[in-house]
């Protein structure tokens, strides 16, 4: 019998086989089809008389990735609509599946040959004994939590019984990953086999008197390491919750519902504890969180990353030699994550000396790989070799693609672009890594403005995942399409934006970096600007990030803007006070002060502040602050759709969250104005602007959208033009 998912079949000493091998895609994932041949199975296994037991594994290189949370796209804002009672019926179908498999009667046992995530390792739970493959790179967890969901097909209860509520605690609240041996050493999998002998052993645990009911049913059954009650676990809670109010200030429903699904579901039968589980996975469901969690780190970042906006028709680039101008600490962490993933660099500055300065720092940086266990030395010296320092044009003569990475000066740029004209061929493409100038000015230096495109990445290069393509007025389909291959080839997720100063990402947290200091200026508390911009879930203050970047790079990025654009430039609202600190010489922490002073103890605000900018009388709400930080970004992110920045919503979202460090849980801007409201969020922004300042008015796109009831995603979706 062949399901279109699950393969069966029965040996002659009635062990039934189900593998799992969903047609058409490369990875088993778990959507209504699997699901519905699962069930077909799990009831001829119960029924046949002649079937001793199961096994479940895979026919694919994975296991099971998890549930399909593609096609859960589809489903985002219609579960809102959904009533309660559909919502948990929805929510608790795989529960209920696995929970009839366990309980049948017949022994399952999971033959995990690979990866399993979430669901596929919920399915595994459910079996009665697991078998795992010591194959490489193998890993196992439950990563709803990162998503905004919890594990809701028993994935909560089965592993609170498996390690007690303590031990399963970081599996579950921090999606943590492990493999073969730690599952092993933890009690989560019972046996380590080759990848040859997988099915031999799950077949002899089979033939070898195989129990059909597991621990947590049996009478007289007790949770490992005690109750929430006792007095060893209890703590966990209390630490559990400070913890959470520490790191996500309760912005993240998620880790919550998982706490609440532990302490309730460790005091009820195992079937009663599994309604309590779909419980909480309907109201994560129905909250707008986990909706754009999931539509931005997945289904969108999914999306780009597989060419969402390459343009079709265009021969794929594979590029075999990247060539880099400038070996600066951008240039030098893009030949790096370019030489881990199989490409030869040509790593090019104004003399050799400096070229193989950017070399050093990424064999330092591989070094401290190799030292913390996570890279083989040998693996390191051979991705160094890689990459070849020069300080010779003709040397880049052979490239693919060669990305400039110098200062933000359109002078030196334009040499550069010059000097490249003269020995690459035709076919190269050339990109600018810049995150404010103009790509359709910078092209203008060169003699094939329709190869030449922005590649904006983000410090540090080899670790930030984002790369912001951005499209001037002559670049080609081909250029957008071979530059969207690169950053496929770098294992990078791209955004494609339309050519503006600024683009999106530098002028989102722009918007940020400058309100917040502006506060400082109206006479709001440094550190109510600082804790608030953290209550709200941006990774550090707009202060503190200022003096990071440095506050005389933040002048003279002013100054350059000033100078290039005198006709078009406008001055923030910060602008002022960043002067003032210059003339300080409050540099910043390169310095040793700044909006802080640092010594070897740390950090902490410069008292001197308030001398400088008195504090008001009477301090604004934090709630109202708080708003403000999120809400004159999000408004900058209209603007740029607004201003035809932006091709798509989903565009904006990731770009914020992975580029920036705007908070996950808002799902990105245009996420968090839907989840609000369009209407909602006006209402708010204009309340913001009377107690704030006109730059909190939300601009007409949305307050059109508003009185049309239009949405960014949705069946009411905005139409872009």
């Amino acid at each position: 019998m062949t399901n279109p998912t699950i393969h069966y079949a029965q040996d002659a000493h009635g062990i039934a086989t189900l593998t799992l091998d969903y047609p058409g895609k490369s990875m088993n994932v778990i959507d209504q089809s699997l699901m519905d041949d699962l069930r077909d199975c799990i009831a001829r296994v119960a029924a046949d008389p002649a079937v001793i037991g199961a096994i479940v594994t895979s026919g694919k290189q994975a296991f099971v990735a998890g549930a399909d949370l593609l096609s859960m796209e589809a489903n985002l804002d219609s579960m809102r609509d959904d009533s309660m009672q559909v919502l948990f019926d929805k929510c608790a179908s795989l529960s209920r599946l696995l929970r009839q498999m366990e309980t049948c009667g017949k022994p399952f046992v999971a033959a995990i040959n690979g990866t399993a995530m979430g669901g596929g390792l919920e399915i595994c739970l459910a079996c009665h004994y697991r078998v795992v493959s010591d194959a490489p790179g193998l890993l196992l967890g439950l990563p709803e939590v990162q998503v905004g969901l919890l594990p809701g097909a028993g994935g909560t209860q089965r592993m609170l019984r498996i390690l007690g509520i303590s031990r399963a605690m970081p599996y579950l609240l921090e999606g943590k990953h492990f493999d073969a041996a730690k599952g092993l050493k933890e009690g989560i999998v019972q046996a380590i086999a080759s990848p040859d002998t997988l099915l031999d052993t799950a077949r002899r645990w089979l033939l070898d008197q195989p129990t059909a009911i597991q621990p947590w049913d049996i009478k007289g059954y007790t949770l490992p390491g005690g109750g929430p009650f006792d007095a060893k676990v209890a703590p966990s809670f209390v630490v559990g919750n400070t913890m959470l109010q520490a790191q996500t200030f309760h912005n993240l429903p998620a880790p919550l519902a998982i706490q609440s699904c532990l302490y309730e579901g460790a005091q009820l039968p195992m079937d009663k504890a599994l309604r309590v589980e779909s419980k909480y996975l309907a109201f994560l469901t129905r909250d707008p969180v986990s909706r754009g969690m999931i539509r931005t780190l997945f289904v969108s970042k999914t999306k780009a990353e597989k060419g969402l906006h390459r343009p079709a028709g265009i021969a794929p680039l594979h590029c075999r030699t990247l060539g880099i101008v400038g070996a600066g600490m951008m240039g030098s962490g893009i030949a790096q994550i370019a030489a881990q993933r199989g490409i030869d660099v040509v790593l090019l500055d104004r003399d050799a000396a400096a070229a193989e300065r950017g070399k050093e720092a990424a064999q330092k940086r591989l070094a401290r790989l190799v030292e913390k266990g996570r890279m083989e030395a040998g693996k390191a010296q051979a991705l160094l070799a890689r990459i070849r320092t020069t300080a010779d044009y003709a040397d880049l003569a052979a490239s693919d693609v060669v990305i400039e990475a110098v200062f933000e000066n359109r002078a030196i740029k334009a040499d550069i672009l010059r000097q490249l004209d003269a020995v690459l061929p035709p076919h190269c493409l050339v990109a600018s890594n810049t995150s404010s100038l103009p790509i359709t000015l910078l092209a203008q230096a060169g003699a094939h403005p329709e190869r030449f495109i922005g590649m904006h990445f983000f410090s540090p290069a080899e670790r930030m995942p984002l790369v912001e393509v951005i499209r001037g007025r002559d670049t080609s389909d081909q250029s957008l399409a071979h530059a969207l291959d690169l950053v496929a080839q770098l294992r990078k997720t791209p955004i494609v934006v339309n050519d503006h100063r600024g683009f999106f990402t530098s002028r989102f947290i722009g918007s940020f970096v400058d309100d917040g200091i502006a506060m400082l200026a109206e006479g709001v508390a440094p550190a109510l600007i600082e804790n608030c911009a953290r209550q709200a879930g941006m990774p550090v203050g707009p202060l503190a990030i200022t003096d990071e970047m440095s506050i005389e790079l933040s002048k003279q990025a002013g100054d350059a803007q000033a100078r290039e654009f005198p006709d078009s430039y406008r001055p923030g609202r910060s602008v002022p006070v960043i002067e003032k600190l210059f003339a300080l010489g409050r540099m910043g922490r390169k310095n040793g002060k700044g909006f802080y002073d640092y010594d070897d103890k740390g950090k902490s605000l410069w008292p001197g502040l308030a001398d400088h900018y008195p504090l008001r009388t009477e301090q604004p709400q934090p709630q109202d602050l708080r708003q403000r930080v999120l809400y004159v970004q999000a408004i900058e992110a209209a603007r740029a759709m607004e201003d035809g920045v932006l091709l798509s919503p989903a565009d904006g979202d990731v770009g914020a969250i992975l580029g920036v460090g705007f908070p996950a849980y808002t799902g990105g801007p245009f996420s968090l104005m839907d989840g609000i409201g369009i209407a909602e969020f006006v209402r708010e922004a204009e309340r913001l602007a009377v107690l704030f300042g006109p730059h909190l008015q939300p601009p007409a796109l949305l307050k059109r959208m508003a009185a049309e009831g239009a949405t960014f995603y949705g069946p009411r979706a905005l139409r872009l033009p």
